[in-house]
């Protein structure tokens, strides 16, 4: 069970309601480095990563398209 990387977003926020957004749907995810981007535009130098497990990474693709059509 490894981590793998999903999607890197420029701010915390944006990172954290897609966490939450894939936990309700039940996949498990993390958010690397939330604390690095505290400052405005710094997202474009240390991106948010939001991880999930490998096992769940289709799955998490697939929710992430579905949360882009609705």
């Amino acid at each position: 069970m490894a981590l793998v990387e999903l999607v890197r977003l420029p701010n915390g926020w944006e990172a954290e309601l897609l966490r939450g957004r894939l936990e309700s749907a039940g996949v498990h995810a993390v958010c690397f480095d939330a604390g690095m981007n505290i400052a405005e535009s710094v997202g474009l130098l240390i991106p948010v990563r939001v991880m999930v497990l490998d096992e769940d990474l289709d799955d998490a693709r697939a929710l992430i398209a579905e949360f882009g059509a609705g």
